[in-house]
């Protein structure tokens, strides 16, 4: 007997997705597919649109126009449905930072319904096990921004939602969380993880995804396979 490959859903499906500031279009009818286990680089210069689609994909922001699906859900429809699902490590860490490292991952893993151990496993992995009693507020912000990949991933998210996200952090605590939330990150079934992430570095960008889009003051000006672009395309858009 024949066995047909079975067909998966797309990560994420855009079709038409427009958001708008007012008047302003901060995203103009974008269209983009990205397959499950796949990483998708967004690059663009400030205002483009790359944190605005980070929102949207994270159900922080309603479109305006097309239709948007993640994980196989209609949004806004069914975000519900699709935030525990999702990992998102913004400029905002997300952190009470009147609270320990500890105690803020605690928070985050009876939200998720995530056992205590996968807390400890994280501090220790990133390095701040040995701080994790002391407020946040009272560490350094590429600290912080570790503690903020871990809640990022604690529930083993389908899908990454990266907004610059190596940013506060010295080359040995990017070593550190590369494994979370780098290209080599798996799930814990050992599949890889879907991924988006916004970035300016467009060497490092490009290695760290299968797929590139660039985006200029809300539309995309490229999609393309991160393997076949040149570094100088996206330089293009800062110009």
């Amino acid at each position: 007997m024949t066995h047909l490959p079975v067909a998966t859903t797309p990560a994420i499906e855009l079709d038409g997705l427009t958001r708008r500031y007012g008047e302003r279009a901060a995203l103009a009818k974008l269209s983009l597919t990205l397959e499950t286990g796949r990483s998708l680089a967004v690059f663009g210069p400030n205002g483009a649109g790359k944190s605005t689609l980070l929102r949207v994909l994270a159900t922080l922001l309603r479109p305006h126009e097309g239709s948007a699906r993640v994980l196989g859900y209609s949004l806004p429809r069914d975000g519900w449905a699709v935030r525990g699902k999702l990992g998102l490590l913004g400029h905002d860490p997300l952190l009470y930072l009147d609270l320990t490292a500890r105690e803020n991952l605690r928070y985050h893993a009876r939200l998720h319904r995530t056992a205590p151990q996968r807390v400890e496993d994280l501090l220790e992995t990133v390095g701040v096990h040995r701080r994790a009693d002391e407020p946040l507020r009272t560490l350094s912000r590429g600290m912080v921004q570790r503690v903020a990949v871990c809640r990022a991933v604690l529930h083993d998210p389908e899908l990454l939602l990266l907004d610059e996200p190596r940013s506060h952090l010295d080359p040995a605590a990017a070593e550190l969380v590369e494994p979370l939330i780098g290209r080599t990150a798996k799930r814990s079934n050992g599949e890889p993880r879907t991924r988006v992430l916004a970035s300016h570095d467009p060497a490092g960008g490009l290695a760290e995804a299968d797929h590139a889009l660039g985006l200029r003051a809300g539309s995309s000006v490229f999609q393309s396979a991160a393997s076949e672009l040149d570094p100088a395309r996206i330089k293009e858009l800062y110009a």
